[in-house]
């Protein structure tokens, strides 16, 4: 006699089935699925959630009009193969490498959620090459006139008006920039809190959430950044660094006030904020610092990231070859 199981027995599940209804989850819903997961249990970022979201919707309208594929079940090799091949056409590596790796994360979790037995990924092999490049880096002498054009303005502008307040807040953003090596994300998300002006320093928080604190080390930083902060009072923003209105400086906000200060300043070079940040780490470790001081005042993760640094300067190289170059020994 077959025993037969009851209405409350749960029958297990065998290798490489599928658990019930997951035949018919649409791509739609396991994105879904996947951001909620990212958002409540992995507690990534906003920006992470944006981007990972562009990028999955991007795939969803690839699928549903070119392999008319709407259920998880229906992705195959081939599917991911072609999806691949077509952003290949229009995307800069390091964007696709982005791309493939929230691809491969989202099969991973319905994989492990048995959503799906297998992820097409397994046994994929996706090899993108990177081209290799140095940070590109503003020369001192050009910072050097940045500041001085910046604090020439300040000084020139007439007290209590919105000129000098745009101002003395520009030079506040340059002088933290250059201080700290921050990234132009996490000076905008600054709270006043974090920035401590009694022991010079300021808190951080960077990619992952990772909190690192930055030392101010000269004492001009300081003091422009303190009548900032006193100019600034008045607005009772949520951000150290806001705008006229007391909302968040946007990271946009501070490109166009760098292109604008480049160019009247007579420097016809396209300066970014991170290009401050690689100008930092280089001119620190052609000083000779340690690499791992490096490390931390980046807020890398991994070692190998800050490495890159440590390929020769042209200023080391300068030094170099004028002391060791054998052309000095043979006569004109």
């Amino acid at each position: 006699m077959i025993r037969q199981p009851s209405e409350t027995t749960t029958p297990a599940l065998t290798l490489g089935t599928r658990p019930k209804g997951s035949e018919r989850m649409t791509l739609a819903a396991a994105i879904s699925q996947f951001l909620l997961h990212c958002r409540h249990e992995k507690n990534l970022s906003t920006k992470t959630l944006k981007a990972y979201a562009t990028d999955l919707r991007q795939l969803s309208e690839f699928l549903a009009r070119g392999c008319n594929v709407e259920a998880v079940s229906n992705i195959g090799k081939a599917e991911l193969r072609g999806y691949i091949h077509h952003l290949h056409t229009f995307l800069a590596p390091k964007s696709l490498i982005r791309k493939i790796a929230t691809m491969k994360s989202l099969f991973h979790f319905l994989e492990r959620e048995d959503v799906i037995p297998v992820s097409p990924f397994r046994k994929m092999e996706v090899r993108i090459r990177e081209p290799r490049r140095l940070p590109r880096t503003v020369p001192l002498d050009q910072i050097t006139q940045l500041f001085r054009h910046v604090y020439a303005a300040s000084a020139a502008a007439q007290e209590g008006t919105a000129q000098r307040e745009t101002l003395l807040r520009d030079l506040a953003v340059l002088e933290t920039l250059f201080a700290t090596g921050v990234r132009v994300a996490e000076l905008c998300s600054l709270t006043p809190e974090d920035v401590d002006l009694g022991r010079d320093r300021i808190r951080v928080i960077g990619k992952g959430a990772r909190e690192r604190m930055v030392q101010l080390c000269h004492p001009q930083t300081v003091a422009t950044l303190q009548e900032y902060r006193l100019q600034a009072a008045h607005r009772s923003s949520t951000w150290f660094f806001s705008n006229r209105v007391g909302g968040r400086l946007s990271e946009q906000s501070v490109r166009t006030m760098l292109r604008r200060h480049t160019k009247e300043a007579g420097l016809y070079l396209h300066v970014t904020p991170h290009m401050f940040r690689h100008s930092v780490a280089t001119m620190l470790h052609e000083d000779g610092a340690d690499i791992r001081y490096i490390q931390h005042l980046l807020g890398h993760r991994s070692l190998t990231t800050t490495q890159i640094y440590t390929e020769i300067g042209e200023t080391s190289q300068r030094r170099m070859l004028l002391r060791h170059h054998p052309r000095r020994n043979v006569p004109a």
